[in-house]
């Protein structure tokens, strides 16, 4: 599952090569202690330098129930973000990790998502992978990295025979611009592509801001080894650091509700857990 996720995701949670990092100090009053954060600095709705993003405002809260003052690493999510940043030391902790991954001490889920297929509101909304609409249709999803390695949606395409009408669209895209991942929401809403198949939180934040109104609908099946198409989503902390771990994990589990409120404040689809720990 990890090497699937590093495949389909890396938008959101892992990757390698960076564009430096500054920090940034927030801080509550007479903090006892500081929480570095490493996070990317351009990936809305995650995270961004100006701190609008979901992983943002869960690291405050996060720093708030532990007395810290919040400090940012900012780097890149590319190939090797772990290791060049949290188990570099650079940081303690990252805000959203798949779950149970074994470089770094993750805690417990605290939100599972999955890929969505996307179209406007006049398009058909394919019904499952297995849809006859995909065979014709114009089918936009993420390639991961300059050597266009594919996602598990674009593995599931091309088992499936759908291979000539699919449009790949970076998931790094041109780092000069905000948020480029965006761009294959921003693909179906311009009517390049008919659907798009994309990463929940990045399309449901994306698909309700948009210029048209744009629906989604969740992937299924949510497994094909080896791919899956669902992930548990944790923080973590250095795999040394136990300590820290278990403090989020506490967080995490006293404060639920207000995660959960602001996962809908960011309009992420969230799926019903199907484990509550991940180690």
């Amino acid at each position: 599952m990890c090497s699937a996720f590093r495949k389909g995701i890396g938008l959101a949670l892992l990757a390698t090569l960076a564009w430096g990092c500054t920090q940034s100090p927030r801080a509550p009053s007479s903090p006892q202690r500081t929480l570095r954060v490493c996070s990317d600095p351009n990936n809305l709705p995650f995270s961004n330098e100006r701190l609008e993003g979901f992983e943002n405002k869960i690291a405050d809260l996060v720093a708030a129930r532990l007395n810290a003052r919040l400090e940012y690493v900012w780097w890149a999510q590319r190939r090797g973000y772990v290791r060049n940043t949290l188990r570099a030391g650079l940081c303690d902790a990252v805000m959203g990790m798949p779950a149970g991954m074994d470089i770094a001490a993750t805690t417990q889920p605290y939100y599972r998502s999955g890929y969505v297929f996307v179209t406007r509101h006049d398009t058909p909304l394919p019904a499952s992978l297995d849809d006859p609409l995909l065979k014709t249709a114009l089918v936009g999803v993420h390639i991961i990295g300059d050597d266009f390695s594919n996602s598990p949606p674009a593995h599931a395409l091309t088992n499936r025979g759908v291979v000539t009408n699919v449009r790949g669209y970076s998931i790094y895209g041109d780092y000069r611009t905000p948020n480029p991942p965006a761009a294959l929401i921003e693909a179906v809403a311009r009517r390049d592509v008919d659907v798009a198949i994309a990463w929940g939180p990045l399309a449901g934040y994306f698909a309700q801001r948009a210029a048209v109104p744009l629906r989604l609908r969740q992937v299924t099946p949510a497994s094909e080894p080896p791919f899956h198409f669902a992930f548990d989503i944790a923080m973590a902390a250095a795999r040394s650091n136990t300590a820290l771990r278990d403090e989020l994990d506490a967080v995490i589990a006293a404060n639920r509700s207000d995660i959960e409120r602001i996962l809908r404040d960011y309009s992420v689809p969230v799926l019903a857990a199907e484990r509550m720990a991940a180690r």
